[in-house]
């Protein structure tokens, strides 16, 4: 790999970031991580918690430029139709789907709620209770590590998952009920894999995703059948933009008393 990554949240780290994996390419370009990069694209290996991640980076033989790709680690289903009783909600029927980390997938028409129209505070409500029942009702495994059995969050979607030209609009919340500004990479990941699972989109059908809080847009294709232990997988390729908006420095001097950090909710 040219560089390995953390990707940081307020309640640790993800195993998985597509977003920050389209941004680390660009940043791998510009700050010299890759030796003699090419045009018109240059491929960009990233060792990720999850697994090897490989971006493709435009570059004009100055700078980088968007959009950049990258194709996922395997993906894979883990449950489909899955029954789970949400306080609060009653039953639910949820998806369970892998794209380097683990979310469950609903409507929010399940839950009385629209993505597109209904309160963010009310959807991230309803998505971490969803998440909480998962989490106590069903065990997930991980083909390669356990660290990595864990559900990372909740995707609530519009319903729209057959192959259409049109973008299908969701909103995940992960971790400490954060919400993401983007479509979520390894949610768009994740999402194809169930698609592709169930016969509602073929290999190299490209699907463009909306976040519901911003409105910026990814789009996913299964580019490659393959198997990931006992499940069947795909590789998923994202594509999306990514932004510089500054550079930092940080430093921790020994008499700080907050040197640990602080967080405030």
């Amino acid at each position: 790999a040219h560089l390995a990554a953390l990707f940081l949240h307020g309640a640790g780290y993800s195993a998985m970031c597509g977003h920050a994996v389209l941004a680390l390419g660009r940043f791998a370009l510009d700050y010299g991580l890759v030796a003699s990069p090419s045009c018109p694209e240059t491929a960009v290996r990233l060792r990720c918690p999850c697994g090897p991640v490989t971006a493709f980076v435009p570059w004009d033989g100055r700078c980088s430029g968007n959009p950049v790709r990258f194709h996922s680690v395997p993906a894979f289903v883990a449950a489909t139709d899955l029954a789970i009783d949400v306080p609060g909600h009653g039953k639910v029927v949820v998806d369970i789907g892998y794209g380097g980390t683990f979310y469950a997938f609903l409507s929010a028409e399940q839950l009385g709620l629209d993505v597109c129209s209904s309160k963010t505070r009310d959807l991230v409500n309803a998505a971490s209770a969803v998440t909480e029942a998962v989490k106590k009702q069903f065990k997930l495994h991980h083909p390669e590590s356990e660290d990595l059995a864990f559900l990372y969050g909740t995707i609530l979607t519009d319903g729209k998952d057959t192959f259409s030209q049109e973008p299908t609009t969701n909103i995940c919340v992960f971790a400490d009920e954060q919400v993401d500004r983007s479509p979520t990479g390894s949610g768009v990941t994740a999402r194809i894999a169930l698609q592709y699972h169930k016969g509602l989109i073929q290999l190299n059908q490209t699907r463009t995703f909306r976040s519901s809080t911003t409105g910026s847009l990814f789009t996913g294709k299964a580019v490659q059948a393959t198997k990931f232990g006992d499940y069947n997988a795909v590789i998923v390729e994202v594509s999306g933009e990514a932004f510089y908006t500054g550079a930092a420095t940080f430093t921790v001097e020994e008499e700080d008393p907050l040197k640990y950090g602080f967080f405030f909710k």
